[in-house]
């Protein structure tokens, strides 16, 4: 499990390296099963509206890029979400919850059970894992821009 666990976070910082202009996050719950576990992140950078959808495009082509087959997409206008899985077999979701707060998640195929140690990545900015995660509160001049992105 704990090798699993690292692959997931793996592909956490992969995602998050492929994010440009970065974005503050932190570390949510580790959940583990019987033969499973998922690691978590979430966004603290305010991600307006407007900026939404860019942030959707810039994980799902990050994941394409990475050999990721994008399994399915909710393009729900409140709350989107993006589906995909590894070629391992590790799923992953990227889900917008309230207030725009992008959540990431991955989960790890059945693996021989054993203890997991926490995710060693540091967060920056407050960690909040094992705890209720505050709504995003950091704003940055190009994500959290009320309107939209500039045509490149």
């Amino acid at each position: 499990m704990q090798e699993a666990a690292e692959r997931a976070d793996s592909i956490l910082e992969g995602t998050f390296r492929a994010i440009r202009p970065g974005v503050r996050w932190t570390h949510g719950e580790t959940t583990v099963g019987s033969c499973d576990l998922s690691r978590r992140r979430a966004v603290m950078t305010i991600i307006s509206e407007q900026r939404r959808g860019g942030f959707l495009g810039v994980v799902e082509r990050s994941w394409r890029k990475s050999g990721y087959e994008i399994t399915s997409v909710n393009s729900s206008r409140r709350f989107p979400a993006i589906y995909a899985k590894s070629h391992d077999g590790f799923g992953i979701r990227l889900s917008i919850g309230g207030e725009g707060q992008p959540f990431f998640e991955v989960a790890t195929p059945c693996v021989e059970k054993s203890e997991v140690a926490a995710p060693t990545a540091e967060t920056d900015g407050p960690n909040y894992a094992g705890g209720p995660i505050p709504r995003p509160d950091i704003h940055d001049d190009f994500w959290s821009a009320p309107t939209p992105p500039p045509r490149t």
